[in-house]
């Protein structure tokens, strides 16, 4: 009699102690994809903002003729060099659809900055179409991320 109850013993241990091992990990994979998402959220607003900035310079740059070639192109690369640290960020913490979108709307943008150091002025048509497909691809990748972070969904 007294072994049935030191095997009920151990047996309860096991179970309990494989309890606790099954909650703990589901609790850090929990917590792991909480702080990823939490990463992501802030990468994705400060990339949005790095692209954000370049283009407003761009487009600052397209409106004014005070400056000469060389220093129109100088500005123009400036401008847009913080998007390439934040690209690379992309490229590792992105999801593989929100990691396409973001290289869409990059190269688009790369695309507006040439002409702007180009010379192109904002009213050029060539400027015109640049910024709408930029904006187009910017929209996309706004759309990529909010589903990636869930923000689609109703909260529960």
């Amino acid at each position: 009699m007294p072994w049935i109850t030191l095997a009920s013993a151990v047996v309860g241990a096991l179970i309990a102690t494989a309890s606790a091992a099954l909650l703990d990990r589901t609790r850090w994979r929990r917590d792991k994809d909480e702080r990823l998402l939490a990463a992501r959220r802030i990468l994705y607003s400060e990339y949005l903002a790095s692209l954000s900035q370049a283009r407003n310079a761009f487009r600052s740059l397209a409106r004014t003729d005070d400056l000469g070639p060389a220093e129109r192109e100088h500005a123009a690369r400036d401008s847009f060099a913080p998007c390439y640290s934040m690209r690379y960020q992309m490229a590792v913490t992105a999801t593989p659809d929100v990691f396409a979108a973001s290289e869409h709307a990059f190269r688009r943008l790369r695309d507006v900055r040439d002409l702007a150091a180009a010379g192109t002025r904002a009213d050029d048509g060539a400027y015109a179409r640049g910024r709408t497909e930029y904006e187009a691809a910017l929209g996309g990748l706004v759309d990529a991320m909010r589903l990636g972070l869930g923000a689609d969904r109703a909260p529960v």
